[in-house]
Order: structure tokens, then C-alpha cells, then sequence
């Protein structure tokens, strides 16, 4: 082993005002007070950095990170400070920089403007020793293939200005834009690198040798190599296991040059590539094969691979053991930007993520003890909200899972039985294919933070507000499509229907409105569809609620949580219509007892004082639709059938349905919902949702889609055909999850079919990117696994003005089976019971002073 593999770090710390959770820029003060061997000062006032004594082993490299954070702390804590290791600073605002005033800091801010203001980053750099700097410029072209997964290990950075970025450590493209940033290319020899930065120096693009801001660079001045890449780490422990691994690598690169091996030869685009896709997904995506032509893996396949591939190194350097523990416990908690992100999602504040990264920064090498003890056989995975990667529950789900854990296997059995005879009694059932199943209802739920469901709740009603408008507008002067916003062949979807024309102008024609959303593996929210025809699931909620206080009482139920049956009073209100359809009851027509939804029928029928009817219980008299001998007065409709209304049939053969449309066009029945909405949930139209939020309401969506492809266009056809086995296909007019085709899971054949079929009728399909929905235990038996789950919501409707669209206060969280991402009843999916939080009206909280207004992934 060569002796000089030495170790050195120089770590860069946020300073956090403790009371505000802001970044404070007293850094002077304090560097007035420390040595200046040990402690220097950055670009920015709210930095200081430390540097390491030189050590040879990652036991000295850990004390010594440890005392120099020791000392800072102690002389911030004089001043109200903390302490934060971390890329961004998760209050920071690009307001916060205020500039270290020495004159070649206020050079580099009047040459590089935006670029200097940006700069609230903080970096880990790693030195290791080499033999000389020639050799120093020959491994850095050789560890560049390993520097992604240090990066993914590294990542701190998800939040800046408020915002959740989007990315595990959005510092690395705040870094990048620096001219110097990246990688130097192929360079032979120290004279070479030397004789290019002097160029660089020369052209004037930088002021001088410290502004080689290369991903990995030797010394001016001693035989190191220094890894420069990584977000500063809150935990130590995960900075010693990235200057092993580093290490490691370069010790590998030397053996590699000994032996006379040629490098690699990665291509730059491609290194790029990896190192943009470890800033964007850390460690809950996918990472980049160190390869010649790399392919995507698992981050921690490729953690687990990489610490494989160096095991001779690091047995060689006698840290193979440390690095295998250390690799284990970051992969197994999660790197920072995950547990921030975790942190944000149990209230939607960042003084939350503010009091994580600085306690984890304090606090010990090896972290924070955790909370909760882990669940043993669980499959974690990224994107699980109740299971974060340490296969520990996570706050909300806490006490849940606990509960479950003290009962017995027998138990557990005895309270599967009783939920199967509630189902049974209840006779709660979904129909498929012509027959009834149960309605399986699994006994863990899914928990909706009081923030969450405020940030849905803003989007959801924009989306209703904007849908409303559209078939306002459509079926009445369709300024949309005069004005170039909708294609004219927007009237040829399937959904339109020409006598949905014929109702009042001012009808409220989708005063129910259904969304399925979905969660992906970073937290983020996404529509995946508009549901404004019949959308179903309120009874099955509200259904699942009461399975669940049948079957486990005892469950412990958070505080502030909703009721799903009170959306039964918002239910009544949007069936109301307008005054001058005068009085008489709210009905709901139905196919019958065959239809597959007939549980939702009969129960909202009769939890909402709905009559429940068929077309046989129809008939007109003095132009009103009246049932029953009495000749009962329906003034609402609320239409769950399932031909078109135009076509309904009484038994023996009376078109009641088109007579009902007369009265309906006369405004003497109100119908909910309208004939004629399948032109908004019609597939295809749901990727311009946001453009008609912008047109009719001249407002940014606040919830965005899953990125959707007309293939009745051209050039999207094109691309989706080339992509039919990487997305998922749907027909625009298909419901229940028939037709979906995913086309990861899906065979050669199939995918050769589906392409057939797109080419064959263009617009009968649209297709959208595969996302990785995120998961939550289910029972299977007596043992919990993850199954993937989407989010079923209600938008109640009774007018045109914003206070007129209300959230219901229930949703439904529809269960996929086993290895599967279709969670559609009718494909054999199953529910949770939901369990939504009310908001906090705590006065004074915290949050209404300190709290930031955050969405994932903008």
C-alpha cells in the first residue's frame, strides 16, 4: 500500500439563527473567535469553513470532523446560532446572501453577478494523498466514474427559496454553472492540467487557481487529490463513508496506472448524465452504471455494487469493514434530502427540516437515535410513506403500526375474520365483469397530513374551477377553441354529445367532480386523471371508515381527524341545482342491482335521504319528471347510470331517458352530472387542464399532471410508438383500468400489438410517463408488505364562484394487488380507509410564523 493515502476534509457550515431558523450572517464574529489554522471564511457571510488536520485513518478523519464542529457550535451557540451541514439551508432565499467583503470576493461578484448570489451552497471536500501530482491527474480521470454515487450518498440540498426543488441536491446545478465546474477531460500529466487551468487564467473566464472548481483536482501545491462534488453531510458518519469509498477508488486508479490498464474512457455527455441523474434522485431513484455505455440501476444496488467492486482496496486500507457498516446504515435511514423531505411531509414546515439538519449536524457521529424501531422482513422502498428507508415507521404511522405489533397472530386472524363478516353483512361488493367480489378494505390506513390536504385541496378546486369553465364554455360559445386554445376537433372526442347543448346555460353541469392523484418515489403529488362523468368511491370511503371502527376500534385515531360522512351534507348541496326547478325531492337513478357500483347507489341513497330509482320509477307529468303513484316531484337527478341518458330505456321499451333530457333542456330537472362531461375526462384532454386553468382563470396550475402524450398528434404518435414498451397506454375513453397496458411489465407481443393499435386509430389512445407510485403496508396474512396506492378525491360543486367548489372531506386510497401499479376495483385492487387531518387551529403556532409555502418538484 502506498504510505501516502492519506485523509484530509474541509467541510462548509451554514449558520442558523436558531430563533428564526434563517440563515445568519455573523460568520466574521465568529471567526474573529476561532483559529485560523482551523476555520476560514467563504464567500458568503452565513458560511464558515472548516479544514481537517492531515490523518491516516477514517477513525481520525471522524474526530477530527467532529472537534472542528464542536468548536464552531460552541462559539456559535454565544450567538444564538446553530449549526447546519448541509447543501442548502432549508430556509435560504436567494435574498439571504450577503457578500464576505475582501477584494477579490468583490471581484469574482461584479464578474460573475447572479452566479455569485446564488452561491448559498455548502460543499464536503475529500483529500486524499497521492505520490505526485502527475499521478494526482492520472487517477482524477479515473475515480470520475465513481464520483455519482458519492454524490447520491452526499445529497442535503432538496429545499431553496422556500421550495422543494425538485432535486435530492439542487446545489450540484447551482454549482455547475461555474465556467471551471465538471470535468477537466482527458489530461496526461500534471504539466498538462497546469497548462490548462493557466489558459483558463488567461482568457480572463476566471480570476485565478482557486477557481479550478473542477468535480475532482490535484493540489497547486501538494501531491492530493480532492474529491469536490458532494453536498456537506449533516451526519458525520456519512462523510467518513464517502472519504472511504473515495480512497478506496483513488488506491484502485493507482493499481490500475501500475498495472498499465487504460482508463475507462466514459464519455463526457455521459458523465454529465450521471451526475445530473445522482443531483436529481439521490438515493430514492436510479443511478447510472459506472460503464462504458451505462444503463440505470437501483442507487442502492449501485452503492452496494460499488463498495463490491472496491472490496480489495479497502481490506487493502483496512476500512473494508467500517465502509460495508457505514454503506448499510446510510442506505437502510436514507441520505438528508430523504429524511428532509420525510420531515416536511408530517406538517408542510420547514422549521421542521431547519430543527432536523441542525440537530443531526450537532449531534453524534453516527446520527440521531431513531425513533421508532424498525419493522424486521419489510421490503422499504423509496416513495413508502408510512416506511421510511430504515424500514422505521415514520411519525404518522407510529402508533398504528405499534398497535399492530402487539397483537398476536391469532388475534390478527380473529380481526381479518371479523373484517370479512362486516364485508359479508354490510355487503359490501363491487361488480366486475358481471360478478360481485368483496370490497376488500385493508387494516392499516393511509394518513393525510393537515398540510397535504390543504396543498390538494387548492389544486383540486382550481382544476374543478377551470373544468367547470371548459364545459361551460364548450357547450355554449366555445370561445376556447375560437380563440385557438382547443383544437375544433375537440367536438369529435368521444365524450361530447351534441344534446348536452340543450341544458340552461347556466346549468352547474359537473357538480360532482372526481380526481385520481398519485405520489411519486420524491413526495410529489400528481393528477393522473379527471373523473367527470359518474366518478365513484364516496360510499366505499365512507364504507371503509366504518369497517374500520367495527373491526378495530381500539386502532389509536390521530387528533383533527375528518369525518368522511360529512361530505353527505356537500353531497345534498351540489344535487340542490337551481332555485327555478322549484321544489320536490333529489333522486338518484341508477342501472339497477346489476349495476357494479349498485353498493354506492344503495348506500348514498340512503345515507344522503336520496330516492333511489330506476328507469322503470320514471315518468313525466305537466313537464316535471315525477316516481312513485303519488307522482313525487324530482326536481334533482343525480345521474349513475350506465348507458348515455339519451338512451335510457324503460323495460318495456319507453325512451324515458331522452324525455327526461326535454324536461332537463326545459330547466325543470337539474342533472347531476350532465350528459355530455365525458368531453372533460375524455383522456385526451386531460393534458390541456393546465392551459385552460390559464385561459379561464389566468392562474398557474397547482397541481401538476403525469406528463401525458396525445397520439393523435403527429410528432407525439411518433415519439410514443419509439416508446410504447417504456410508457403507459390507456384508450381516452376507457374506465376501471381496462385497456391499461404498462409497458415496463408488459411482453414483447403486447407491446408489438399496442403499437399496432396506436398506429391503426391514433386518436382512441393517449399514453403517459410510468410513474413509480408510492406505497404503503398492506396485510397479507400476518405479515405486512408494500403495495402500491393512489388517492381517489371529491370536488362538490353548487356554483361559479371559487367559494362554490368544496373538497370533500374524504377520499379514497385505492390499494393495487401484489406487484402491481393498476389499482382499479375492477382489476382486483382493494382500499384503505383514509384517514384525513383537519387543520391545526392551534393560536400562535409556530408554523403561521416560520412555515413555507412548498410544493414537490417546482
Amino acid at each position: 500500500m502506498s504510505a501516502e493515502l492519506t485523509l484530509g476534509a474541509e467541510e462548509e457550515l451554514h449558520l442558523i439563527d436558531l430563533e428564526s431558523g434563517k440563515l445568519s450572517a455573523r460568520a466574521p464574529q465568529l471567526l474573529s473567535r476561532l483559529p485560523s489554522d482551523n476555520y476560514s471564511a467563504e464567500i458568503q457571510r452565513t458560511t464558515v469553513e472548516t479544514n481537517t488536520a492531515v490523518t491516516s485513518t477514517l477513525s481520525g478523519l471522524r474526530a477530527e470532523l467532529l472537534r472542528l464542529r464542536g468548536g464552531l457550535i460552541d462559539a456559535a451557540a454565544e450567538f444564538g446560532l446553530g449549526v447546519a451541514a448541509v447543501g442548502t439551508a432549508p430556509h435560504s432565499e436567494f435574498a439571504d446572501f450577503e457578500l464576505t467583503a475582501t477584494g477579490r470576493y468583490r471581484r469574482m461578484q461584479e464578474q460573475y453577478r447572479l452566479l455569485v448570489d446564488e452561491q448559498l451552497i455548502c460543499g464536503l471536500q475529500i483529500h486524499v494523498g497521492v505520490s505526485d501530482r502527475d499521478m494526482a491527474v492520472q487517477v482524477a480521470q479515473r475515480v470520475s466514474r465513481d464520483i455519482p454515487i458519492l454524490l447520491a450518498l452526499s445529497a442535503s440540498s432538496p429545499f431553496l427559496n422556500g421550495h422543494d426543488t425538485g432535486y435530492a441536491s439542487i446545489r450540484t446545478t447551482i454549482w455547475q454553472r461555474w465556467p471551471s465546474a465538471g470535468a477537466t477531460g482527458y489530461l496526461a500529466s500534471a504539466a498538462e492540467y497546469d497548462e490548462m487551468l493557466a489558459d483558463l487564467i488567461s482568457s480572463g473566464v476566471i480570476a485565478d487557481a482557486k477557481m479550478a472548481y473542477f468535480d475532482v483536482r490535484p493540489s497547486s501545491h501538494e501531491p492530493t487529490l480532492e474529491l469536490r462534488v458532494c453536498d456537506a453531510c449533516p451526519i458525520v458518519d456519512d462523510a467518513v463513508l464517502i472519504a472511504g469509498l473515495f480512497r478506496a477508488s483513488v488506491r484502485a486508479a493507482e493499481l490500475e496506472i501500475e498495472d498499465g490498464r487504460p482508463p475507462l474512457g466514459i464519455r463526457a455527455p455521459l458523465h454529465r448524465a450521471a451526475m445530473w441523474q445522482a443531483a436529481r434522485g439521490g438515493l430514492s431513484g436510479h443511478l447510472l452504471e459506472p460503464t462504458e455505455h451505462p444503463k440505470p440501476v437501483v442507487a442502492a444496488q449501485a452503492v452496494r455494487g460499488l463498495v463490491k467492486r472496491l472490496r480489495p482496496q479497502l481490506e487493502e486500507l483496512d476500512d473494508f469493514d467500517e465502509v460495508r457498516r457505514l454503506a448499510q446504515t446510510a442506505l437502510a435511514r436514507g441520505n438528508s434530502a430523504d429524511r428532509q423531505r420525510a420531515a416536511f411531509a408530517e406538517r408542510g414546515n420547514l422549521t421542521d427540516v431547519v430543527d432536523l439538519v441542525v440537530a443531526e449536524t450537532h449531534g453524534p457521529a453516527e446520527g440521531l437515535e431513531p425513533a421508532a424501531s424498525a419493522l424486521r422482513n419489510y421490503r422499504t422502498r423509496a416513495g413508502d410513506e408510512a416506511v421510511g428507508p430504515s424500514a422505521a415507521p415514520r411519525p404518522a404511522y407510529r402508533e398504528i403500526i405499534d398497535f399492530y405489533r402487539t397483537l398476536t397472530p391469532e388475534a390478527l386472524e380473529e380481526r381479518s375474520a371479523e373484517r370479512a363478516r362486516f364485508t359479508d353483512e354490510a355487503q359490501l361488493n363491487f361488480g366486475v365483469r358481471g360478478a360481485f367480489s368483496p370490497f376488500e378494505v385493508d387494516l392499516v390506513p393511509r394518513v393525510i397530513s393537515a398540510f397535504e390536504w390543504a396543498e390538494l385541496g387548492a389544486g383540486l378546486r382550481q382544476r374543478a374551477r377551470a373544468i367547470d369553465a371548459f364545459l361551460r364554455d364548450i357547450y355554449g360559445d366555445q370561445r376556447a377553441v375560437a380563440d385557438g386554445v382547443l383544437p375544433a376537433s375537440v367536438l369529435d372526442a368521444q365524450g361530447w354529445r351534441a344534446e348536452a347543448a340543450r341544458l340552461p346555460r347556466d346549468t352547474v353541469r359537473a357538480p360532482i367532480m372526481g380526481f385520481d392523484l398519485v405520489r411519486n418515489e420524491f413526495g410529489g403529488w400528481r393528477v393522473l386523471e379527471d373523473n367527470v362523468r359518474a366518478p365513484s368511491g364516496a360510499a366505499y370511503a365512507m364504507a371503509a371508515r366504518r369497517l374500520m371502527d367495527a373491526v378495530v376500534p381500539d386502532l389509536p385515531r390521530p387528533p383533527g381527524l375528518l369525518d368522511p360522512h360529512s361530505a353527505l351534507g356537500a353531497l345534498r348541496e351540489s344535487l340542490g341545482g337551481p332555485r327555478k326547478t322549484g321544489l320536490g325531492a333529489l333522486a338518484l337513478l341508477s342501472s339497477g342491482p346489476h349495476s357494479s357500483a349498485w353498493f354506492e347507489h344503495s348506500r348514498l341513497a340512503a345515507d344522503a335521504g336520496l330516492l333511489l330509482v330506476t328507469a322503470d320509477d320514471l315518468d313525466i307529468h305537466a313537464g316535471r319528471v315525477v316516481t312513485g303513484d303519488n307522482r313525487t316531484v324530482i326536481r334533482s337527478l343525480y345521474v349513475r347510470i350506465d348507458p348515455e341518458l339519451v338512451d335510457l330505456a324503460t323495460t318495456d321499451g319507453r325512451r324515458i331517458g331522452a324525455e327526461v333530457m326535454d324536461v332537463a333542456a326545459n330547466g325543470n330537472v337539474f342533472l347531476a352530472n350532465a350528459p355530455g362531461n365525458g368531453v372533460a375526462d375524455d383522456k385526451a384532454m386531460y393534458c390541456t387542464i393546465p392551459d385552460l386553468i390559464a385561459y379561464y382563470l389566468d392562474e398557474r396550475p397547482l397541481l401538476e399532471s403525469v406528463p401525458t402524450y396525445r397520439t393523435s398528434d403527429d410528432s407525439e404518435r411518433r415519439s410514443v410508438l419509439e416508446r410504447v414498451g417504456e410508457l403507459v397506454t390507456k384508450p381516452v375513453d376507457g374506465e376501471g383500468g381496462h385497456g391499461v397496458m404498462i409497458g415496463p411489465a408488459a411482453t414483447a407481443s403486447q407491446v408489438a400489438k399496442r403499437r399496432s393499435e396506436i398506429a391503426g386509430d391514433p386518436a382512441a389512445w393517449v399514453a403517459q410517463e410510468v410513474v413509480a407510485l408510492s406505497s404503503l403496508p398492506a396485510y397479507t396474512g400476518a405479515t405486512l408488505e408494500p403495495r402500491h396506492v393512489d388517492l381517489r378525491a371529491f370536488v362538490y360543486v353548487t356554483g361559479t364562484k371559487p367559494e362554490n367548489f368544496e373538497l370533500a372531506d374524504l377520499a379514497l386510497t385505492r390499494v393495487a394487488p401484489t406487484g402491481s401499479l393498476v389499482v382499479n376495483s375492477t382489476q382486483g385492487g382493494g382500499a384503505k380507509d383514509t384517514w384525513i387531518i383537519g387543520p391545526d387551529e392551534t393560536p400562535g403556532d409556530a408554523r403561521d410564523e416560520r412555515s413555507t409555502h412548498v410544493r414537490s418538484g417546482r
